[in-house]
């Protein structure tokens, strides 16, 4: 995997940009790619960004915004499975959601149930 270009080679670029070369001869100047530069550009023309973002996935969950619906959910009827919420979940709210993230949120949230079958007792235990 390569590594990050540094923050100082991207100072150069905007530099060069803001003023007045274009983004993919700021590209060729600094030996970096012109997507990568004209990437940089645009986010600093959009939000006034000259750092680099965090890497990795943003924080929180596509269903924050429906945590009362889904914990109360749970709490109208104890039994439901993941599978059950999901079902719900994309009827009456429109909102697909895998498995896994359902898992994720509810364990966030500390709700962590281990359903198990029903099977009969051991005989070994009744001895």
């Amino acid at each position: 995997m390569s590594r990050a270009y540094s923050a100082d080679l991207r100072e150069r670029v905007l530099g060069a940009v803001a003023a007045g070369q274009s983004a993919r001869g700021a590209a060729a100047r600094f030996g970096v790619g012109p997507a990568t530069a004209s990437r940089w550009v645009r986010r600093w023309r959009e939000s006034g960004e000259r750092t680099a973002r965090k890497p990795g996935h943003p924080p929180g969950s596509k269903l924050d915004a429906h945590a009362p619906y889904l914990l109360g959910l749970v709490a109208a009827h104890v039994d439901l499975t993941l599978a059950e919420v999901q079902r719900r979940l994309a009827q009456e709210r429109g909102v697909r959601a895998a498995i896994g993230t359902l898992w994720g949120f509810y364990r966030q949230q500390g709700l962590t149930y281990k359903k198990r079958p029903a099977t009969r007792p051991s005989r070994a235990g009744l001895r």
